[in-house]
């Protein structure tokens, strides 16, 4: 028998697929990466089944593509010929649940909208809020180091994450599952793997610190016609709003587009060049209401906005959160296209976007342009749209070295996966992928999980 066919041998009580029709729905993430084909399917449903896979992938020189929930724009979790798929959705149990501390442990597979259900159902909150909350799953946010909506107030997932368990490609397992917030005995090894995209392990179990749950959220949508009035109307939200939680702005050229898709009015008819979406959160207090509304008052009075849409209800507030949350609706609608996700210091954020928009419209003039961002953290997403395929890679080329030359990053919360892999050097220098490579040799030293994603 073949190595291969000894490992199908040996793991066919874990999980594994047996009827091959069913392997499409675990071939591709939500790229158009072309997906190889698989030399199994697994769908574990516990960590010790997880261990016995991995010992045997070791033991039989079988490379392993760990997947979620197949939300990922970078490719990472798209299978290559011959690799074992993990994926994870089966472990979506909660495991531990302290009401009184206010944390939360659960297995990886599961749903982060269901994560966050579970919590507010006892009055807690876990901040962590993406357009792909629906599906995608609690350990690909950890994996990846999520972002989101509310980085400006909660932080990434990073900073959300207490401990975790993870299986090493070796099949040992390793428990950190701790519920300290405090703990300075050495290093902590969970950094290791929150954002290394399942290149050093798998993690299963994840313990997450929780917030008191808010009693209520105000929100309202702010335009006006010049970047300079976004970066004084932020500074004014930080200083004058501690309740903060998210501060997304939208360029004309993308609410026009998701305004389009989503069958929506654009707002105040596409009048002007900027939308800032500002949400605030907290105590169900008639002060907190009366302060955003002054707030607004003075937005207006110092020019910082131009004009402002106030939701009077919870339903209005969602349509504006609606045209925030189409950009994959938006990219789809004008494919091809290429997604970025760049990270960029807001003081340069204008003069990048302007020589961008003008190295893109010279070289490329048949590319649309949509542009929206986290900019309250620095989180920029270009959208280059009705593209011809061909031009990929030229595209990304011109970009990314226009990050590097503002010391930006080329992923600021998507990954690197297999896309970006080429182009990692604009953010890293010769040194830092030298140890992160050095950190993957020593802990995945046969290149078993994730091979050819982010490092060699």
């Amino acid at each position: 028998m073949t190595q291969q066919e000894l490992f199908l041998q040996a793991t066919a009580d874990f999980g594994q697929i047996k009827d091959e029709s069913l392997f499409t729905q675990y071939l591709n993430d939500f790229t158009d990466v072309k997906a190889g084909k698989p030399l199994a399917v697994f769908r574990p449903k516990s960590t010790e089944q997880v261990s016995a896979i991995m010992r045997a992938c070791t033991e039989y020189g079988v490379k392993v593509v760990v997947q979620g929930g197949l939300t990922g724009l970078a490719g990472g979790a798209t299978v290559q010929d011959d690799e074992v798929i993990i994926n994870l959705g089966q472990m979506n149990q909660l495991v531990e649940f302290d009401e009184i501390g206010g944390t939360l442990c659960v297995e990886a597979g599961m749903v982060l909208e269901n994560v966050c259900q579970l919590v507010e159902s006892k009055d807690w909150y876990f901040p962590l809020d993406l357009g792909a909350r629906g599906s995608c799953t609690i350990g690909g946010n950890v994996s990846t180091n999520a972002g989101g909506n509310r980085v400006l107030r909660y932080g990434t997932t990073r900073e959300l994450v207490m401990g975790i368990e993870v299986v090493m490609p070796d099949g040992t397992v390793i428990n950190m599952l701790r519920q300290l917030i405090k703990n300075n005995t050495g290093l902590d090894l969970k950094h290791i793997f929150i954002g290394s995209e399942g290149r050093y392990g798998i993690i299963t179990k994840v313990m997450l610190r929780l917030f008191p749950k808010p009693q209520r959220r105000y929100s309202a949508l702010l335009a006006m016609n010049s970047f300079a009035q976004i970066t004084s109307l932020l500074k004014f939200a930080r200083s004058t709003l501690p309740q903060l939680s998210s501060f997304e702005v939208m360029w004309k050229n993308y609410i026009s587009v998701a305004a389009e898709v989503t069958e929506n009015a654009i707002p105040f008819d596409g009048a002007y060049e900027y939308y800032v979406l500002i949400e605030i959160e907290g105590a169900d207090n008639p002060q907190l209401e009366a302060d955003f509304q002054a707030f607004l008052e003075k937005t207006i009075e110092q020019e910082f906005a131009d004009d402002a849409i106030i939701p009077q209800n919870i339903s209005q507030s969602q349509a504006l959160w609606v045209l925030r949350d189409a950009s994959a609706e938006s990219m789809r609608a004008r494919a091809p296209c290429l997604a970025f996700d760049i990270g960029i210091a807001l003081k340069d954020m204008e003069q990048f976007i302007d020589e961008v928009e003008a190295a893109i419209a010279k070289a490329y003039p048949e590319i649309e342009c949509q542009l929206f961002g986290h900019l309250g953290d620095g989180n920029l997403h270009l959208t280059t749209a009705r593209m011809n395929e061909k031009d990929y890679i030229p595209v990304e080329e011109l970009v990314y070295k226009i990050v590097e030359k503002y010391n930006g990053s080329i992923t600021a919360e998507h990954g690197i996966g297999v896309i970006k892999k080429p182009f990692l050097h604009y953010s890293r220098s010769d040194e830092e992928l030298k140890l992160m490579e050095q950190i993957r040799q020593l802990l995945n030293p046969h290149n078993t999980l994730n091979n050819g994603r982010v490092i060699d």
